[in-house]
Parts: C-alpha cells; structure tokens; sequence
C-alpha cells in the first residue's frame, strides 16, 4: 500500500509540470472560446500542434470522477480531457501512445481551489492505465505565466509576446460581439461574422505571430471591425449597460454558465465582461506588488542578498507589465477609433478603489481584488446593472458578494449573483428577467455612459 501511494505522490511531481512540447500534440481545455483558440493558433504558429478540446460533450465523464466538492471547472475540464483521450483511443486502436500528447492545464497560487486542478486531474488520469503516461503541461501565476520549460528557450520571450497580444485580441473580438449583436440588423448576423473573423485572427496569429508582426495582425483586426460594424442598425436606440465580474472560466465559458450574456441581450441588455487580459495583467502586477514589499521589508533589516533578489524582480515584473499596458493600449485606441467598444481596467487603479474606502486587501488576493473593485467601477462609469459569475460554493465570488451586496443597495444599483454547478435552475430565468427590469427602471432614471477607454 505505502508503494501504491509514493507512486500517485511521485506522478504528481514527475507528471505534472513544464514539459517540453514540441512534436507532441497541446491539448488546450476551451474556457473563453475565442481566446483559447487565438492562444492554440499562436502555438501552431510556432510549430506546436495545439489542438482546442471539444468541451462540455465529457461533462457526465467528468461528474463520475468527481465528488461535486470540487469546483465546477475542474469537473467540465476533467470531463473534457476523459472524453478526449477516449475518443483518440477509439479512433486510433493500437496506434494510441499517451507519450504523443501534453494536456495543458495552468494553475494559480492562494486559497482558490484551481491551484489543485491538475493534480486532482492527474489522480484521475492514474486511475486509467492506458493514459498514466500523459503529462499535464503546468504554467503557473507564482511567476506571471512563465513558459519556460514548454517551448525551446529562445523562443520563450517572442511567444509570450505574441501569446499575449493573442488574449487582447480576443478581448476585443468578445467586445465586438457584445457591442454589435445587441443591435444587429438580421438575428444571427453578429454570431456569423465573429466566426468568420476568429478563423481570420486565427490564420493571422499562425503567420505573423512568430515574427512580432502586430502591425499586421492589427490590421487585419482593423478591416474585421470595419465589416462589423455595418452589422448595427443605427435605429435601434440605445440599451441598458450590465457589467459581469466573477470567477474567470465561468463567467468567459458559455456552456457553463448558460449563455448568461444572451439570456441578458434577449431581455434588452448590452453586456460587457470583465477581459482576460485584466488576469493576466493581475498576475504580473501581484508579482510585482509582492516583490515590492519584499524589497521594503529587506531595505529595512539591511539583507543586501534579498535587497537585490526583489528589486531586480520588481523591475522585471514592472517592465512585464509596461510592455502589456502598452499593447493593450495600442489595439484599444485602433478599434476605438473605429468603433466605441468599451476599454479595460488598469488593475493599479482597481487596487486604488479598494484602498479608499478599505473594502478589501490585495494582500488576500484571488479574483475578489478585481471583481468587487470592477463592480464599483462599472457603477462609477454609468453601468445599469452588475452580475457576479461563478461556480457554486466559489469563495473568492461569495466573499465579492458579502462585501458588495451591501454597497450596491446604497447606490442603488442592480445587482445579482448567479452560481452555476451544471444544473438548471428553474428560477434562474426568471430571476434574469427580474434583474433586467430593475436595470430598465435604472437606465430610464439615469442613462448610461461608456467606460473612459483611458
């Protein structure tokens, strides 16, 4: 028995980890549906084939190997991987090698159960003989996201260049989507045109991607949002303006939260997410805000070693940071001089909010740092409602309710938690309705106004 158990403890460290990808094939789980594949074609374009999962078909597969404590991502994705390992064996009998294949699961560090999803994951996995050989490709928010270990070391640096110019782009084409299909001229046209323009981003990021060559896949971006935005009919009036904070897989997964963003639109909304770039920016800006403290607590007990360990990581953090504020800030101000969608949060100014009136602390993390300062800034910027999304029994989401609820009675504001675990709610709908209502009353009363894309 003590062998059986070393064995699943040694599997944890020696098969989960940054394990070289090259002339394996990526298998990259689908959360927000046009950013992994963005993030899949850069892969490819730098000669891994990565390949976007079917997902939620493996939701039953993943409710069998799991107990319901676990976060509902961790079920859709474990149902994800299950479902496609078996089918790969179906299709290729004797052929099937699990050594040709890297799942690639990241993970974050704090209280937030996702830090354990690929070990869990990888339990599961050991459970099947026949996929014991399969590495779980972890990259990890402890240090920004860092690839090293994945691709060739040389190439590490351009790819996260590109990687992340790949997440702003799918932010932008989400925005385009949620700025155009409220008020498109033809039902359905909004949804054609944004699978027409992924697979254009997706061909753009595989050729220009490993050469930096954002000026053209800017302007690539650029043609797609002049045809989008001849999708508008100018003689619908403006919407409603709701806002949805939560926890990151949730609320950027369709087929987990329901298309909560349609069930919105179809009761008379105009809808704008919280974007995957604000993660990824949160990521770099806690390293560095972490490092940052360190070299203060360093500086005043005078250890030099530790002195210079923080400071040289403050600076390569800062400069990390820099560098997206400034792609964000290059694509942002093209399209908008195109068409007005909404600008992002600059995570420095989201911590400012929470400090003002000491709502809650950058020093307990998670997602809950972004989503309560998120909502106040919707509100502040003229939002008509403001929806919090997450798995059920989420902590970071249940406390950004506790602290938030509160908040939004006395400003008057809509607002609503919708937790999702798979299952359907009979009210849910109902309660969308409701909360939309109340936005129609708000909007009628105060109008609305864009976000400041500053």
């Amino acid at each position: 028995m003590e062998a059986v158990n070393n064995d699943k403890f040694r599997s944890l460290t020696e098969n989960v980890g940054a394990f070289r990808v090259k002339e394996k094939t990526l298998l990259c789980p689908e959360m927000n549906r046009l950013g992994s594949h963005l993030i899949a074609a850069t892969f490819r374009g730098f000669g891994v084939k990565a390949v976007v999962m079917e997902t939620y078909a493996g939701l039953d597969l993943g409710k069998e190997f799991t107990s319901g404590k676990e976060c509902f991502p961790c079920q859709v994705t474990a149902g994800d991987i299950l479902l496609y390992l078996k089918k790969e064996k179906e299709r290729l009998g004797k052929d099937f090698d699990p050594e040709n294949y890297v799942y690639f699961l990241p993970e974050a560090d704090g209280p937030c159960r996702f830090g354990m999803y690929n070990k869990y994951q990888r339990i599961v996995l050991d459970s099947f003989p026949e996929f014991r050989k399969l590495k779980i490709g972890a990259i990890t928010s402890k240090n920004s996201y860092s690839l090293l270990g994945l691709i060739d070391e040389k190439q590490t640096p351009s790819f996260r260049k590109a990687a992340y110019f790949s997440v702003v782009v799918g932010d932008i084409l989400d925005r385009l989507l949620w700025r155009i299909r409220p008020y498109e001229k033809q039902p359905g046209m909004a949804d054609e045109f944004i699978e027409r323009s992924l697979k254009a981003m997706m061909t753009a990021f595989e050729e220009y991607g490993p050469r930096l060559d954002f000026d053209r896949i800017l302007d690539r971006l650029g043609s797609l949002v002049e045809e989008g935005r001849n999708i508008i009919d100018p003689a619908i009036p403006p919407k409603p303006l709701i806002g949805i904070v939560g926890e990151i897989y949730l609320r950027t997964h369709v087929q987990s939260n329901q298309d909560v963003i349609r069930m919105l639109e179809k009761y008379g909304a105009e809808v704008v997410n919280a974007s995957l770039a604000e993660w990824v920016n949160y990521t770099s800006y806690d390293r560095m805000r972490e490092d940052r403290i360190g070299l203060h607590l360093s500086l005043k007990q005078f250890r030099l070693g530790k002195m210079m360990r923080h400071l040289k990581n403050v600076l390569v953090y800062g400069l990390e940071l820099y560098y997206q504020h400034m792609r964000q800030d290059q694509v942002y101000k093209k399209i908008q001089q195109l068409i007005p969608v909404h600008g992002d949060h600059r995570v420095g100014h989201l911590e400012k909010i929470l400090l003002e009136d000491d709502l809650f602390s950058f020093d307990v993390g998670t997602e809950a740092c972004l989503s309560i300062a998120g909502i106040i800034e919707y509100v502040r910027n003229g939002f008509n409602g403001v929806l919090n999304v997450y798995p059920f029994t989420c902590m970071p989401s249940t406390v950004t309710s506790a602290v938030i609820r509160p908040i939004m009675s006395r400003m008057e504001v809509p607002y609503l938690d919708t937790p999702y675990d798979g299952t359907y709610q009979p009210g849910r709908e109902a309660a969308v309705r409701t909360f939309m209502y109340q936005a129609q009353q708000h909007f009628r009363r105060n109008g609305r106004k864009d976000l400041d894309p500053s």
